[in-house]
């Protein structure tokens, strides 16, 4: 993994060629986060996890806008928030009025006479997301990799540099904090 900070420090110094060395060491690692974060999505997603790696690597070392990695980890905070954003705006797209976003799609053979809402709304929890990271950016971020990059809470706590049994607080909490906003909003919305 030395080899991989290496890397990316010569990326944040504007090595172009320096990116093309990256992505066959990282690449198996981010395509795993990727399928893990779509398996959580509706059914019926046309994303694929090769194609959402692609996306979200082509964010990360972009050279024009050269990133600072202070480490490994660092790396794949920025990974799992890079397809955090991805997945929000194809939602957002999905969702435009001019592409029907108001209209629920339904498959035939699966319509029964009551709808239950869909389980992953990807939308309402961007939303609680950033209210949660403006009041605890910590918890936040936990969530992200949690969520988004499919990490352990082990994982995650070390990517965060904090304990594993405070990891499990801070995870038990933004449960109850990311349903309350979500769940309360539904319901008043």
């Amino acid at each position: 993994m030395a080899e991989v900070t290496q890397i990316l420090s010569r990326i944040e110094h504007g090595d172009p060629e320096a990116a093309d060395k990256l992505l066959p060491l990282v690449y198996d690692e981010l395509r795993k986060l990727a399928a893990a974060r779509l398996a959580n999505e509706k059914a019926g997603q046309t994303l694929q996890a090769t194609a959402l790696v692609h996306d979200a690597y082509i964010r990360l070392v972009d050279v024009k806008q050269a990133q600072q990695w202070d480490s490994r980890g660092h790396f794949f905070a920025a990974a799992a928030e890079a397809m955090r954003r991805i997945l929000v705006d194809r939602a957002i797209r999905k969702k435009s009025l001019k592409r029907g976003g108001d209209r629920n799609r339904l498959d035939m053979a699966d319509v029964e006479p009551a709808v239950p809402p869909p389980k992953d709304d990807i939308l309402a929890l961007n939303e609680a997301l950033d209210q949660l990271a403006e009041l605890q950016s910590q918890t936040a971020e936990l969530v992200k990799l949690r969520y988004f990059a499919g990490l352990t809470n082990k994982q995650a706590a070390e990517l965060l540099k904090i304990s594993p049994r405070k990891a499990d607080s801070l995870w038990a909490y933004a449960k109850v904090w990311l349903h309350d906003r979500i769940v309360g909003e539904k319901s008043t919305g």
